[in-house]
């Protein structure tokens, strides 16, 4: 039995094989063109096949909108040895069967040169996959060290074959501003740049002199999402605020609690103190702000950040302590919510869904979908305020971590390792769930944060195989320990095809 990554709902393979060759063509019922075109683009670099479209093919590729029991992604998968046939509900589950397919044929499949002399087989085979799970997320954060579009395209890819659905790109923070905004020019220009970056953890007084900067153009990101949405990925953007920010203010004092002051895009690690003001140019440019990005990344769900916002210059700010009394809040320290209950009811008013950062549990407003990642009981605690939530707890899901505690260990967030076996293990819904609380539950997803991590190389040493559990615990349920590890020794040797450096 082939070895796939994640677990397929139900399997049954028999004898023989389909074999792929370039007397090979599709029949495509309506709607399945894209699939078989990302089939294609997938498969041509190692096997060269054309696989045009034809009334005969023997491959066939089809929608059936009346199978409601494959839900959005769900697909069946059939293959004889004189016929195949790919069906789903709906197109995104076209795009999953796809990555079936990539991953039942020899590894050499998923080479980028001609693999000559392979022969391309598919095993026989009745499979039907549905996702325990909607929300399979994987953030990467490039406001801390800039990754170029063309690595983001690679780096979506990886996330298709492993099922994932969401891409959360992290695209600004106190180190960076990545993404163009036309009527605040001087957030990349000078937001998009620091003069050097911290050497280890927060609160080394080490540095390492270089500077670092890099922004994309609009039409970068826009054709980013298009690329992935190809792929079935939906690329969620996150702006921080109120705080996480140092790079905007930076670009545009006035934003700020103290406007007289000159800022510096922050060279170091942590939480910085300082965070956007509460007065209505704030507002307006976060508005504005959030115009663009809704203009850019059509993804139902905005990120907005949210959390570790310190609030002392809001206490120490005439403005802002004006502000509270203004909202009848009890203190400054209120503003927090204040201000993101105004942005969550501006998304909503564009159609849009608010995502934040959860700390506590307890301190989003109830528009919010929120990403609980202090702490594992802050899944159901957010649950029973009626959020929709995604686990990201930190000790399973942050890449960034290390994955053992060998010293030759490249560098990473400094702390607790997370081991591949703790990502397979964790469960996005907790065992004590009632049915009510776990139906909130999207899902999970992996978390990158950059502040060691400066290559590609590094960002897939870290990422996989760890990805791959959390893809599976995601899409297939509790699969088991050593169920997967059977299934991952094979599955690497699809890593090894593509060129990803991963953790032994």
């Amino acid at each position: 039995m082939p070895a796939l990554v994640p677990r397929p709902t139900e399997a049954a393979f028999r004898s023989g094989h389909f074999t792929l060759d370039a007397d090979t063509t599709l029949r495509l019922g309506a709607g399945a063109e894209p699939a078989a075109e990302l089939l294609r683009t997938l498969l041509a670099p190692a096997t060269g096949l054309s696989l045009r479209p034809s009334p005969e093919g023997r491959f066939a590729l089809a929608l059936d909108p009346g199978r409601g029991d494959l839900c959005e992604e769900g697909y069946v998968l059939t293959i004889d040895p004189d016929a195949a046939l790919l069906l789903a509900a709906r197109p995104t589950g076209l795009l999953r069967g796809i990555q079936t397919i990539r991953q039942l044929l020899p590894p050499q499949a998923l080479a980028q040169a001609p693999q000559p002399g392979t022969r391309w087989l598919l095993p026989c085979a009745d499979i039907t996959d549905v996702p325990r799970h909607p929300w399979r997320g994987a953030m990467l954060d490039v406001a801390r060290h800039f990754q170029p579009v063309s690595y983001l395209r690679r780096y979506v890819d990886l996330l298709a074959l492993h099922k994932i659905s969401v891409f959360h790109l992290h695209l600004t923070d106190d180190q960076g501003w990545r993404m163009p905004v036309t009527a605040y020019p001087k957030l990349t220009e000078i937001g998009g740049h620091r003069t050097e970056s911290q050497k280890g953890p927060a609160g080394s007084a080490t540095f390492d002199g270089i500077p670092h900067g890099g922004a994309y153009t609009r039409a970068e990101l826009a054709g980013l999402v298009r690329y992935a949405a190809d792929r079935g990925v939906t690329v969620m953007p996150e702006i921080e605020m109120p705080g996480h920010v140092r790079a905007a203010l930076a670009a545009y004092p006035s934003l700020g609690n103290r406007p007289e002051r000159t800022l510096d895009v922050w060279t170091s690690w942590g939480v910085c103190e300082t965070v956007l003001g509460v007065h209505d140019e704030v507002l307006d440019f976060c508005r504005t702000v959030l115009d663009e990005v809704m203009d850019v990344f059509p993804s139902p769900y905005i990120h907005v950040g949210g959390e570790e916002c310190p609030t002392a210059e809001w206490a120490h700010s005439i403005a802002a302590r004006e502000r509270a009394v203004a909202q009848g809040l009890p203190n400054p320290e209120a503003l927090h919510g204040w201000f993101l209950g105004r942005i969550g009811e501006f998304l909503v008013r564009n159609g849009r869904r608010p995502v934040g950062w959860a700390e506590t549990g307890a301190e989003l407003p109830l528009d919010f979908t929120v990403m609980t990642w202090r702490d594992a009981a802050h899944t159901l605690t957010a649950a029973r305020r009626g959020h929709p939530v995604v686990s990201a707890y930190h000790r399973a899901t942050y890449l960034d971590h290390a994955q053992s505690d060998d010293p030759n260990e490249p560098p990473a967030q400094p702390g607790s390792v997370v081991d591949l076996r703790t990502v397979q293990a964790h469960d996005p819904v907790p065992e004590d769930a009632d049915p009510d609380l776990a139906g909130r539950v999207l899902g999970t997803q992996a978390q990158l944060w950059t502040e060691f991590v400066t290559t590609p190389d590094h960002i897939e040493y870290l990422t996989y195989p760890r990805l791959c559990a959390l893809a599976d615990r995601a899409w297939s349920g509790a699969t088991g320990w050593a169920d997967f590890r059977i299934r991952l020794d094979e599955h690497t040797a699809r890593l090894d095809a593509l060129g990803v450096r991963h953790h032994p």
